[in-house]
């Protein structure tokens, strides 16, 4: 269950506060027409955009972490996208919304995602909407990654909050399972890169179809 005094939400960042597939998409497009391939529609890079690297190598390439060549490719990867990051990644809808309204009603709110710091500082300090995020954690900010609950530990003592007092959102099976390693209540995204995932197998305490429902879920709790 999700504790009624939620003092603070904490947010997955690829396919639940933003649309970062069609540069992710583009990354690695580049290396496939840079090659002399036929380029690939967003559709396709879409499902996998959540896995980052591996995931779109495997889309564009069909290889993963064993191939020989994949620390290589995987490096001219990421410069493609450090180009490229805020082009045409777009904020979800309602995500605005939600969140002036969380910092009207002074709930606050942090990041934390498996996306290394290389790439998470520049793009929340370039998208205005993390002005008002109070803790930003990135992949490597802790010695371990999602589903370790070590990162959502570490925004719960950026932001001054027991991680029962915390809910954390995302829209993957390691956001709820670190969700729930650090005692904080999960609710699962379904508007993000879900593809043919179950997520009723996830676990998650609440499941959302669009930002706002979470607003709605919180009235409630904080109004009990």
């Amino acid at each position: 269950m999700i504790a009624q005094d939620i003092k603070a939400v904490l947010f997955d960042l690829d396919g639940t506060l933003i649309d970062s597939a069609p540069d992710l998409g583009a990354a690695a497009d580049k290396m496939r027409t840079d090659r002399g391939l036929p380029s690939f529609p967003l559709e396709k890079y879409r499902p996998m955009a959540g896995a980052g690297a591996r995931g779109m190598l495997g889309i564009a390439f069909g290889i993963g972490p064993e191939h020989p060549e994949f620390g290589e490719m995987r490096e001219e990867f990421f410069r493609n996208y450090e180009s490229c990051m805020t082009q045409r990644t777009y904020v979800f809808e309602g995500v605005k919304q939600l969140i002036d309204s969380l910092v009207e009603r002074e709930v606050a709110w942090g990041v934390v995602t498996n996306k290394s710091m290389r790439f998470t500082g520049p793009l929340t300090k370039g998208m205005a909407l993390f002005s008002t995020a109070r803790a930003v954690v990135g992949g490597d900010t802790t010695p371990h990654a999602k589903p370790h609950p070590a990162p959502l530990l570490e925004a719960a003592r950026q932001l001054h909050v027991r991680p029962i007092d915390c809910v954390y959102v995302g829209d993957d099976l390691r956001d709820m399972q670190a969700g729930k390693a650090a005692g904080m209540g999960t609710v699962a995204a379904t508007y993000g890169y879900l593809g043919s995932t179950d997520v009723k197998e996830w676990g998650a305490d609440v499941h959302i179809d669009t930002p706002m429902a979470l607003l709605s879920l919180l009235r409630l709790r904080l109004a009990a």
